[in-house]
């Protein structure tokens, strides 16, 4: 086994489904909306629209970008959904999987010409969504803006790009009326002429990574690279935890100082740190939007993580361990000087109680409830 203690010089003082039948008169699918249904299952994400955005601005296309801003019923593409559009109907990405695309680019095609803002809504009847492989219908409003000043142009595209690239999410927020945009970064306040509701919507949006409609005026566009989920310690359970994570939109990094254990063999396409938790934290750019699980059983090696994370705005900190194990640990962390309520953010037993026994059920217990975490804002 690895030895690892940890110089006492470096330390610091103190101790983290098979749909419903169709109508009877819903025609078969037919191959071009079964074609379309496999382009959406393929869809460009909403970060590279952007990027080829950026691409084609610069090979002199004018531009338009469609962005899903509300929706009703079962709307098949979520809120946030982007598609680009040239004035000569070339498009990237998707906001309904084929539905009303015909209708959007029309549309997107009359805002280049006009380089004016739109905002009009699309319905997607029950028959039509059977003819693309959806299960019903729905309605969407969506927002219309040419890629031009006084809107988003190319300078400001490239500079979201440039930020997410560096791993730092942004919120674009967006005046309706005006169609104008300012770009907040991820620890930004919330601008002081939005209403307290409409305020607690742009933080909820840059926390939980979802783009949000904040009241008539105001549309929170989320921008963010995949969210960091710090592993501490590279035991069994982590294994199965970080290959999930990954299919769940998060970007693992196990952190264990034991290269005995932090092997490439054992975690293969995983971001490995072989340093204390507390020296890597400390090299990564942390704020609100990432996540720590530890899972040594050591104090030597969790502790010092919920320290450091207790000290950060993560979204979610987690602690494997029994309630007894939890108890000591809370009592630990009450001798380093935290208050009741800031050891409350630990859940501590990790993971969802859904009697989970094994590695992979585990993980999965886990994984749910950092989504959950996630998706409320915290």
């Amino acid at each position: 086994m690895d030895q690892y203690t940890k110089p006492t010089t470096s330390r610091k003082s103190d101790p983290k489904t098979k749909p419903a039948n169709p109508p009877a008169d819903a025609p078969a699918t037919s191959p071009v909306a079964a074609s379309m249904v496999m382009a959406e299952q393929n869809r460009t994400p909403s970060e590279d629209v952007l990027a080829q955005a950026v691409a084609w601005l610069g090979a002199g296309k004018k531009l338009a970008l469609v962005t899903v801003i509300e929706t009703w019923g079962s709307s098949p593409r979520p809120v946030g959904s982007q598609m680009l559009v040239s004035e000569n109907m070339d498009f990237a990405g998707s906001v309904s999987g084929g539905c009303v695309e015909g209708a959007v680019i029309e549309a997107a095609v009359t805002a280049i010409s006009s380089n004016r803002h739109q905002i009009l809504d699309f319905g997607i009847s029950d028959l039509d969504a059977w003819q693309y492989g959806l299960a019903c219908g729905g309605k969407m409003r969506a927002l219309i803006m040419p890629l031009a000043e006084p809107f988003l142009e190319r300078t400001n595209l490239a500079a979201i790009l440039s930020a997410r690239d560096r791993g730092e999410a942004q919120t674009i927020l967006i005046d309706l009326a005006r169609g104008q945009a300012q770009i907040f970064a991820a620890n930004d306040n919330p601008p002081a002429h939005l209403s307290p509701e409409a305020q607690a919507g742009f933080i909820r949006s840059s926390t939980s990574d979802r783009s949000l409609l904040l009241d008539d005026q105001n549309f929170a566009l989320n921008i963010s690279p995949p969210p960091l989920l710090l592993i501490v310690g590279a035991v069994h359970i982590a294994q199965e935890l970080s290959p999930m994570a990954k299919i769940a939109g998060f970007d693992p990094i196990i952190i264990d100082p034991r290269k005995g254990f932090a092997t490439l063999h054992r975690f293969p396409n995983v971001k490995m740190m072989h340093q204390w938790p507390d020296e890597a934290m400390a090299e990564l750019r942390l704020d609100r939007r990432a996540a720590l699980v530890t899972m040594t059983h050591d104090p030597k090696l969790d502790d010092p993580a919920l320290v450091a994370g207790l000290r950060l705005p993560l979204f979610y900190i987690g602690a494997l361990g029994s309630k007894k194990t939890q108890a000591s640990r809370v009592d630990r962390m009450k001798q380093a000087g935290f208050s009741e309520g800031e050891i409350a953010r630990i859940h501590g037993p990790v993971g969802l109680p859904i009697n989970a026994l094994t590695a992979p059920e585990i993980a999965v217990a886990i994984l749910a409830e950092l989504i959950a975490a996630r998706r409320r804002g915290g």
